[in-house]
């Protein structure tokens, strides 16, 4: 069933309640109010009967004047005897009840009885002196009745009228609560359109209107917040795959090169042939490079894929000891450069690996186009890392590309390397809520910036590193052109 027809229902059960209770109460008040002045006659005249001087069982019976409600219609004397005498053409039906109040040994009552085809209210009282009956003196009770036709055609009357208005006010709740539930759940029903359509179209830029701020609102407004997530989601997910792919088919393609040179130069060698010792050592040596070459390649891929999965645990780590380790690294691996730093104890929050292999990274492309013997300066501060190289630059055609994956300058192609390694850095820094830039310095060579939100350390602290090169020479980056 509709939920719009199930809140009309209710409230028309509802309003059916609240209105057959509030006619009950009426019925029974309006009851009340007629029989209580037909009694408070019947005992006004029943009074006067008892202060009276009356004898006799075929004397009329005194009667209150008509302001007071008059005369009742029907009066009977009943001695202890059960003798009885009628007055007003019917006799009153005698039960053991009101033997016993003509014997003194009942209470008053009120009593409703049929007689004669009528309906009669009845009071039985006890006379307070006694008669003589059939010559013997006896106690007697009076009773005096009066007819309820008047008073159960009113009721009738109101009856059906209680009933009409019972049955029109649930139709009428019924027909209101349908059009409330209409204008209350329109919004509702406007979710469930924007649903139907979002899962038929697949198009999740659908808003909802926000018609008030009150619940439905704030479902709808929920709502919107969810598309906007799903949307935001989707987007993600369609990035990744789109990003996945490339990558895939970036790989096969620059696998292709190593892998169809090293299957030939060995080959070569399993013809042997007239190979000279000479040409099979530099087939051999060739073969080890692209090797390496394809091993380097591959683990760079390996990185990128990782890269692309949710970020790990990360933990406060102490950025400029990271840098450190990289640096004393990279004077082993490129004993010709040399390596200046100035490291100032920076914490970050991240994963230290992820972050290594990153600065790694940017020290290996620094010394790759650094010349024999030239200096890589080294800053660490608390806007992250910065290396310059005083090699000639990049050229301005390949600065919006050097971080791309296997992007690789006019003056790279001839070094070894995948062209991964900035992609990496840039993978990294997006993962750890940062950025990278690369730009030309004022005098020559190349700054690569890795912006990482840090917090610097101070002496006094307990994550202070007292070993730190606090007394290291000063090292001075030259701003890029056009920045401070």
């Amino acid at each position: 069933m509709p939920l719009r027809r199930r809140l009309a229902i209710v409230a028309a059960l509802a309003v059916g309640v609240a209105i057959a209770l509030a006619a009950m109460v009426c019925y029974f008040v309006v009851r009340g109010q007629l029989r209580g002045q037909i009694d408070n006659e019947l005992t006004a005249q029943a009074t006067l009967v008892q202060q009276g001087d009356y004898h006799s069982l075929n004397e009329p019976v005194p009667s209150i004047p008509a302001s007071a409600g008059g005369p009742a219609p029907y009066a009977q004397l009943v001695a202890s005897d059960g003798t009885s005498g009628p007055q007003g053409g019917l006799a009153i039906p005698v039960d053991s009840h009101a033997m016993q109040v003509a014997r003194g040994t009942a209470t008053s009552y009120f009593d409703d009885v049929h007689a004669a085809g009528s309906d009669l209210r009845v009071l039985t009282v006890s006379l307070p002196r006694p008669f003589i009956v059939n010559g013997v003196p006896q106690s007697v009770a009076l009773q005096l009745a009066r007819p309820l036709s008047g008073v159960n055609r009113i009721l009738a009357h109101l009856r059906l009228v209680l009933l009409l208005l019972c049955l029109g006010g649930i139709a009428m709740a019924a027909a209101l609560g349908r059009l409330a539930a209409r204008r209350v759940l329109s919004p509702l029903a406007e979710v469930t359109d924007t649903a139907v359509q979002i899962s038929e179209t697949d198009d999740l830029s659908r808003r909802l209107r926000i018609h008030a701020d009150d619940e439905v609102g704030q479902l709808a407004r929920r709502f919107n917040q969810m598309l906007e997530h799903l949307q935001h989601s989707r987007a993600e997910l369609d990035e990744s795959v789109r990003s996945q792919r490339q990558l895939v088919a970036d790989a096969s393609h620059e696998l292709r090169t190593p892998v169809t040179s090293l299957r030939t130069n060995i080959e070569v060698l399993l013809e042997g042939g007239q190979l000279s010792e000479e040409d099979r050592r530099r087939l051999l040596a060739d073969v080890v490079e692209q090797s390496e070459e394809l091993s380097g390649l591959v683990g760079d891929l390996i990185e990128l894929a990782r890269g692309d999965l949710p970020a790990g645990a990360t933990e406060e780590t102490r950025l400029d000891r990271i840098v450190d380790e990289s640096l004393a690294r990279a004077r082993r691996n490129y004993a010709a450069v040399e390596f200046q730093a100035s490291l100032v104890p920076v914490i970050v929050e991240g994963v230290p690996e992820r972050l290594g292999r990153a600065i790694n990274n940017l020290l290996d492309n620094a010394a790759r186009h650094s010349p024999p013997g030239d200096v890589v300066d080294v800053l660490v501060d608390t806007g992250g890392v910065r290396v310059r190289d005083h090699g000639r630059g990049i050229d301005a055609e390949d600065l919006p590309h050097v971080f791309d994956r296997f992007y690789r300058g006019a003056d790279s192609r001839g070094q070894q390397g995948s062209g991964l390694g900035l992609a990496i850095v840039r993978q990294v820094a997006q993962q750890h809520g940062g950025s990278v830039s690369a730009t030309n310095a004022v005098d020559g060579g190349a700054i690569f910036t890795l912006h990482l939100p840090g917090t610097p350390v101070g002496p006094g602290s307990d994550a202070y590193d007292r070993d730190v090169r606090a007394t290291a020479p000063e090292v001075s980056l030259d701003a890029p052109a056009g920045r401070p």
